[in-house]
């Protein structure tokens, strides 16, 4: 007997595929078993294809090219399609690619295989013949991760719904998708596919008390299989009614559980007829479950995200009515992970006496330690007290005096639930801690205080403290009298488009003594210059120190050219956050992100001669009990000159203010008040320094000794300064030099 007479009679028929052809050869049983004339015939690919069910074709070919690369064995379940759209049967073809060189050159394959057609049900097959294509078990493992991993990934329950709407299951895709969720006692879809939004009224809402399988679902929290019409009819007849237009053949409800609590149920339904063999249920139930969880991780997620915003809407005041001849800008941009909630926030307070967008006002801008819940609660309530205190009447530095006794005091006496803990311990804050509201051992969830493990965990965080910056705005002056707390100075963008760090007197955070002083500054904000305040995850962002983060802003702030302030806060923050490639990282990359706060307050610009040069200036006060002030006037010169082009003027002129600073601390008894100006274009500017004193004694020259220390600061001024001399006043004198840019300095 003949191979080809035994593989006949065996049921086996034999095939020959010429990829580089294009054309397939079947053997008689071959053509039987794919449907067509049972007797040899040759056929073109595409009419070879129409035989198969589309995403079986779609199988075989990753499989044919899996099994040519490894140069293995390709083994492939196809369904054959009748005309109608049926499948008529389901075979099992194993075939060798075999590589072979062209004529001209190219490389192309040749397959010869057998086919069989399988009898007996198999993982995947449907009543009428239906299968999972190719090695079903591996099929069926890449399946689940690749659904696994979509639904981790999803953030939101409508991106878990579009996920599940998206699951091809190998060989037994549904056609139809619902998902059900249990709202007390009533059971809702929350998505759905493959239906008109119509289709789904009746199942819209429903009680769980409902003849209806999603319902019994999750009442028994038993999955429900139905292979066939019939077996819906005569299990549920009240609502097939309902069921039979949508012309499905089966269907699963399978309930979705949580740590043994049922969420709702997911259906899915088929137009051809599923067997629901054991490995299909295993398919279908581990779908379920991943379905389950990431809708319980969505809904926390969402709750977390609408938590957060509550919070942000609750705590971040919108800016108030427009301010007459000034404009403000805010931002505030949570990075610090986890509710996206932390301690940082702005305020803008009108003070009394003055309505709504007339006379002074205040703004406000703070850092409590931390960026969690706790963090976000002390900060609600600071910023409460700070308004109340700016309501009373209080200068700046009183406001914050007083601020900084509520914060100690506050987390000094008061429990997380309200009661007296004080004493010795001293951790107790206002608001929960990391721990959250989770009773500990030995207490209840309603009891009068937390567990003791919590209560340690509490204390272990200690108290918070709070950076802070306040400051009276007076809009017809421009008059500006900061205080500080701990908080990065203000930076001030002069009519130019130089931008300098305006040092300020300050002290300790807030919360860290219960009795701090914090002298105030008084500033002036000229007609078209804007004042900045930020926390410091403007500047840290992205693995920066205070100098590195300071060096990254102040090009974003000086490219601004006196554009809409909007744009300038919006520039600031992309330039810090975001994608990397909106930034550069710093040295500190190891740095965790901090939360952003910032305002912006802009004096509008009156219009001037076209004539008039351009001009920064900066003030400062150093007085006989704080010596130390001198080198932040030197650094506050150095800024005031960054883009000067001469670096040896800068020197000189650094040199130059110390000396004058100095003389006066030492021979006089008075403060000193310096004035520095720089106006011009650039490259032509002149600079005019002045250090004035409330004392009548009028410096003069002096011929040093080799070895005396002191008594060369009149000798510098004549070496190093373009023009310089003293000017008595009605209380006092004030000693002055100037430089020219780029013009030579010497007498």
């Amino acid at each position: 007997m003949r191979t080809e007479e035994v593989l006949a009679a065996i049921a086996t028929g034999l095939w020959y595929w010429d990829n580089a052809a294009g054309s397939v050869t079947l053997d008689a049983e071959a053509a039987r078993l794919f449907g067509l004339a049972a007797e040899p015939t040759t056929m073109a690919e595409g009419a070879m294809r129409s035989q198969f069910h589309p995403v079986d074709w779609n199988e075989i070919a990753g499989i044919v090219g899996l099994a040519v690369a490894e140069g293995t064995i390709a083994e492939a379940r196809l369904r054959i399609m009748d005309g109608e759209g049926r499948v008529l049967r389901t075979v099992r073809s194993r075939c060798k690619p075999t590589v072979r060189t062209l004529p001209d050159g190219s490389q192309d394959f040749e397959m010869v295989g057998t086919v069989q057609e399988v009898s007996e049900p198999r993982p995947g097959a449907a009543v009428e013949g239906t299968s999972i294509t190719g090695d079903w078990r591996r099929s069926r493992e890449a399946f689940l991760l690749d659904a696994g991993r979509a639904l981790a990934e999803a953030r939101s329950t409508n991106e878990v719904l579009r996920v599940a709407a998206s699951l091809s299951m190998p060989g037994f895709s549904p056609d139809g998708l619902a998902v059900f969720s249990v709202f007390g006692e009533r059971l809702r879809i929350i998505g759905h596919h493959g239906h008109d939004a119509g289709d789904v009224g009746p199942f819209e809402d429903m009680q769980l008390n409902t003849d209806y399988p999603a319902a019994e679902a999750v009442r028994t929290g038993r999955a429900i299989y139905l292979p066939t019409p019939e077996a819906y009819e005569k299990r549920y007849p009240t609502t097939w009614q309902y069921v039979q237009r949508f012309d499905r053949h089966s269907w699963a409800f399978v309930p979705l559980i949580v740590a043994g609590r049922t969420l709702g149920t997911w259906m899915a339904a088929f137009k051809h007829r599923v067997a629901f063999s054991p490995d299909e249920r295993s398919v279908l139930t581990t779908v379920a479950r991943m379905l389950a969880q990431a809708l319980a991780r969505a809904g926390v997620a969402e709750s977390e995200r609408e938590l957060s915003l509550g919070l942000q809407r609750s705590m971040m005041p919108t800016i108030g009515p427009a301010i007459p001849g000034m404009t403000v800008a805010a931002r505030y941009v949570p990075t610090g992970g986890g509710l996206q909630v932390g301690g940082d926030w702005y305020d803008m307070i009108p003070l009394p006496g003055t309505g709504p967008g007339r006379g002074r006002f205040a703004l406000v801008i703070g850092d409590v330690q931390g960026h969690d819940v706790r963090a976000a609660g002390l900060m609600g309530q600071l910023r409460i007290a700070l308004r109340a205190y700016a309501a009373e009447g209080h200068r700046p530095d009183a406001v914050l005096s007083r601020a900084s006794r509520f914060l100690a005091g506050l987390q000094l006496h008061q429990g997380r639930d309200g009661g007296v803990v004080g004493g010795a311990e001293g951790h107790l804050g206002a608001m929960g801690g990391n721990g959250g509201d989770t009773p500990g051992p030995g207490s209840t969830a309603n009891g009068p205080g937390p567990g003791r493990r919590e209560e340690e965990e509490y204390a272990a965080a200690g108290p918070r403290f709070a950076t802070c910056l306040y400051l009276e705005v007076d809009p017809e002056t421009g008059t500006l009298d900061i205080a500080r707390a701990g908080h990065p100075d203000p930076v001030i963008l002069s009519v130019d488009g130089a931008a300098v760090i305006r040092q300020t007197e300050g002290g300790l955070p807030l919360g860290v003594e219960t009795d701090s002083d914090y002298p105030t500054t008084r500033l002036d904000l000229e007609p078209g210059e804007t004042l900045m305040l930020c926390t410091d995850g403007l500047i840290e962002t992205g693995g920066h120190d205070l100098a590195t983060g300071w060096d990254r802003l102040r090009p974003v702030m000086e490219e601004h050219g006196g554009g809409s302030l909007e744009k300038l806060a919006d520039t600031l923050v992309q330039a810090v956050h975001g994608p990397t490639s909106h930034y550069t990282t710093g040295p500190l990359a190891d740095r965790h992100e901090d939360d952003i706060a910032l305002l912006l307050l802009a004096r509008d610009r009156i219009p001037a001669p076209a004539s008039r040069p351009k001009a920064r200036r900066t003030a400062l006060t150093v007085a006989q009990a704080e010596p130390e002030r001198i080198a932040g006037a030197r650094r506050q010169l150095r800024q005031l000159l960054h883009d000067w082009t001469d670096a040896e003027q800068v020197d000189s002129a650094e040199l130059m203010v110390s000396e004058m600073l100095t003389n006066v601390l030492v021979h006089t008894d008075n403060d000193a008040l310096l004035v520095a100006e720089a106006r011009g274009e650039p490259g032509e500017r002149r600079l005019r320094v002045e250090v004035a004193d409330t004392s009548d004694q009028l410096p003069h020259r002096r011929r040093p000794g080799e070895l005396a220390s002191s008594g060369r600061g009149l000798l510098l001024m004549e070496m190093l300064a373009d023009e310089w001399g003293v000017d008595p006043r009605g209380e006092g004198k004030s000693i002055w030099f100037e430089l020219h840019e780029g013009g030579h300095t010497g007498s």
